[in-house]
């Protein structure tokens, strides 16, 4: 899952970023609204966690500018303000949740991982193919009933490949998808990363390449 935290709060933005990345979660940070706006404009995010009160473009109406993009994006709006009216108003703008601060980190946790599934198409409980079953929610991984233990980023790339349904995804989506900003485009990361996914799977194997095009898991049956 790919996710935007615009908070200008620098300490909690960076304590936020390394917890979600802790979570499997490919994370960008902007510290004020244009900035956020910015990269939102130019990134398919996921979900943004979007602070009310933010320097620059103000959160109410970064999130209205994301709405009217017509974005799958999903908005979780955090406030220092908890009462009902400001519950209210957020929503009203456009946000899809409100969480006030100061909040446990495990349910904003929960909270993106819902919005998450509301930001792209449903998927089943457990993803499989062939005698490959991964689980998103426990993040595990059974290959003909035995577990494989895997790397977040190796994880995340079969997720990907196997929530694509048997289509074909390129490796720039996979380093959109699985990695974040800070990734460098030019670098044989992906490759090294099915490279070692495709060992840890054993045989026969699972993964396919497409040359020229990217990768594909066969769909089941």
């Amino acid at each position: 899952m790919r996710v935007l935290v615009v908070e200008d709060e620098h300490p909690l933005a960076d304590a936020i970023a390394r917890g979600l990345r802790r979570e499997g979660m490919a994370v960008d940070v902007a510290y004020d609204g244009d900035t956020g706006h910015e990269k939102s404009a130019v990134t398919r995010y996921d979900v943004v966690v979007l602070d009310r009160d933010l320097p620059g473009m103000p959160g109410d109406v970064l999130c209205g500018e994301i709405v009217a993009s017509g974005a799958t994006t999903r908005v979780l709006m955090l406030t220092a303000s908890g009462a009902l009216a400001d519950k209210v108003d957020g929503l009203s703008r456009g946000a899809d949740d409100y969480l006030a601060k100061p909040f446990d980190f495990p349910e904003l946790v929960a909270r993106l991982r819902a919005l998450g599934r509301r930001a792209t198409p449903a998927a089943p409980p457990m993803l499989v193919a062939g005698d490959v079953a991964l689980d998103p929610a426990r993040r595990t991984v059974l290959r003909a009933g035995e577990p494989v233990e895997l790397t977040r980023k190796e994880f995340g790339v079969l997720e990907v490949l196997i929530a694509a349904g048997g289509g074909v995804v390129s490796s720039e989506e996979l380093l959109e998808r699985v990695w974040d900003e800070n990734a460098d485009p030019f670098t044989t990361t992906v490759r090294v990363t099915v490279m070692t996914l495709r060992k840890k799977l054993g045989e026969p194997g699972v993964i396919e390449t497409v040359v020229g095009a990217g990768y594909r898991v066969p769909a089941a049956g």
